[in-house]
C-alpha cells in the first residue's frame, strides 16, 4: 500500500483533542493556563513527563498532549491549539514549513532516535530475497532517511549525493528488484510480519516492543544528524516560558533518565 506524500502533508486534519477554555489573559505555563506541549506517544511523551516534573520546580505548569502521527502536531501548533511540540527533527520541520507555510521554529535540540531496519525473517539485509518487500515511512524526510539507511546496508544503490530528500526514483541499482512499500510511520511496526524488512523510527519501535540496540538488523550511528527538537510558533521563540521549557529539557536529570530508561536506543542531543 502506498500513499501520496504531498497529499498527506496538505490534508485537512481533525485534531485529537478539544481546545480547553483558559482564564482570560492568563500567562502560558501557569495553573490557570498550563503550557500545552504536543508529543507522539511513546518515548517522546515519556521524556516529556520527566520534563514536566523538572519544569514544575521552576513554576512552569505543562500539560502533555499525545499524538499518534507526525502531521497533526504541527497543524495543531500552527493553529494555536498547542504552545510547543516535541517529536520531529530539523529536516522534517523544514519540509513541513515549506509545504504548508507554517510559522514554526525550533528553539532547542532534544534527542536522537537512531532509525533501525527490522525483520522477523532475516538477520541481514543481504538475506532479503529477490522481489522482497521493504516498508519505509511515507513522509518526505523519514522516507528518504530510510532509503539512505537501506542503501548503506546494501539493499540497493542510490544516486550520488542522495540524502534525506531521496525518493524511490533515486534508486539507481536494484539487482534484487526489492519493492519499497511506503506506509505511515506509526503503522509500520504492525506491518512487520507482512514484509521482509522495515525501516522503523525508534519512537514507534520501542512501544512495539522492539529494542533498536538488540533487534535492529541495521541501525543509524549515534552521531545521526536527525536530532529532535522543541518547536514553537515563531512569535514565541523568545518567550520566557519557552526558555523555561528548554532549560527543563536540556537538564542533566533528563540525560540520566534517558540513559537509564532507553539503554542506548535514545541519545541526548544536548
Amino acid at each position: 500500500m502506498s500513499f501520496n506524500r504531498r497529499a498527506l502533508l496538505g490534508a485537512s486534519l481533525a485534531l485529537p483533542f478539544a481546545p480547553r477554555a483558559f482564564a482570560q489573559g492568563a500567562d502560558p505555563g501557569t495553573a490557570a493556563r498550563p503550557l500545552k506541549v504536543g508529543a507522539t506517544a511513546g518515548p517522546h511523551s515519556q521524556v516529556l513527563e520527566k520534563v514536566q516534573e523538572i519544569a514544575a520546580r521552576d513554576g512552569l505548569v505543562i500539560r502533555i498532549v499525545p499524538f499518534t502521527d507526525y502531521i497533526t502536531p504541527n497543524a495543531a501548533l500552527a493553529a494555536g491549539d498547542l504552545d510547543a511540540n516535541s517529536f520531529q527533527h530539523q529536516p522534517f520541520l523544514d519540509q513541513a514549513v515549506k509545504d504548508r507555510n507554517l510559522p514554526l521554529v525550533a528553539v532547542a535540540k532534544t534527542l536522537v532516535f537512531p532509525m533501525g531496519i527490522y525483520s522477523r525473517k532475516h538477520k541481514r539485509i543481504a538475506d532479503v530475497p529477490n522481489g522482497g518487500r521493504i516498508a519505509i515511512p511515507n513522509d518526505p524526510t523519514n522516507g528518504g532517511r530510510a532509503l539512505v539507511l537501506l542503501a548503506a546496508a546494501g539493499a540497493f544503490k542510490l544516486r550520488d549525493g542522495a540524502d534525506f530528500r531521496a525518493t524511490v526514483a533515486d534508486v539507481t541499482e536494484n539487482p534484487r528488484r526489492l519493492r519499497i512499500v511506503e506506509l505511515e510511520a506509526a503503522q509500520i511496526p504492525r506491518a512487520l510480519d507482512e514484509v521482509e524488512a522495515a525501516a522503523i523510527n525508534t519512537n514507534f519501535a520501542i512501544p512495539a516492543g522492539l529494542n533498536p540496540v538488540r533487534d535492529a538488523i541495521s541501525i543509524e550511528s549515534a552521531d545521526s544528524p536527525y536530532a529532535n527538537l522543541v518547536v514553537v510558533r515563531r512569535d514565541n521563540a523568545d518567550a520566557p516560558w519557552a526558555r523555561k521549557l528548554v532549560a527543563a529539557y536540556q537538564n542533566d536529570e533528563i540525560k540520566t533518565f534517558v540513559r537509564d530508561t532507553f539503554q542506548g536506543s535514545v541519545v541526548p542531543a544536548f
